[in-house]
């Protein structure tokens, strides 16, 4: 498993920054999908884009995994899934409610999977759950070179969020192609409605450039 990033290594991310503060948040994250998944409610929209973007076997990297809900899902459908969060709390969920993918504590900033252990060329990595908006803003384009690296040759990224985060749109495209990303798609919805410059959400699919 990859260990816990140590503070000489790590840049503070907003969550960090949330938890510090609340000790308690990471719990309440948790509770709160067990309760909606409880309740009959709908929380893998995500991963059935994901799923409809591969056959079956394929190799995905949940980043930013939280506690498990996508690459549980995924998992379940017949793929190879490495899930990755900062978060052991949400990891630690993970690994309770959803036995069977790989799931590791570690930095997107630093993501360095090997080959050798887990499939590290991922066929999607799917970066949902407003992930990149509670990244530290210097390690931005640095987390998307990251996922350019571990994508294999015909791999797609797919990553989501929402307006008004403090990431606007333009910028993180500019940055997905600083990284090493092309935009092959956008969307502005995980249920493929088209985007246009007033959405205020963003699904991007990417590949290599």
């Amino acid at each position: 498993m990859m260990s816990t990033p140590t503070p000489g290594n790590h840049t503070p991310s907003r969550w960090d920054e949330i938890t510090a503060t609340d000790p308690a948040h990471s719990t309440r994250y948790v509770e709160r999908f067990r309760t909606m998944a409880a309740a009959g409610q709908d929380i893998v929209g995500e991963a059935r884009l994901v799923d409809a973007m591969l056959g079956r076997g394929g190799r995905v990297l949940d980043a930013g995994c939280g506690p498990g809900r996508l690459g549980g899902h995924l998992h379940e459908a017949g793929h190879a899934v490495v899930g990755v969060d900062g978060d052991p709390v949400l990891i630690a969920a993970a690994e309770e409610d959803h036995p069977g993918p790989t799931w590791l504590v570690g930095d997107l900033a630093t993501l360095d999977l090997p080959a050798r252990a887990i499939p590290a060329d991922f066929d999607v990595i799917v970066c949902a759950g407003n992930v990149m908006t509670f990244l530290a803003p210097s390690t931005r384009e640095t987390v998307l070179a990251r996922f350019a690296r571990h994508l294999a040759p015909a791999g797609r990224a797919v990553i989501g969020f929402g307006a008004g985060r403090g990431y606007e749109f333009p910028q993180f495209l500019a940055d997905a192609e600083a990284g090493g990303l092309t935009v092959d798609l956008l969307l502005s919805t995980w249920d493929l409605r088209p985007f246009s410059d007033d959405s205020d959400f963003l699904v991007a699919v990417l590949s290599r450039t």
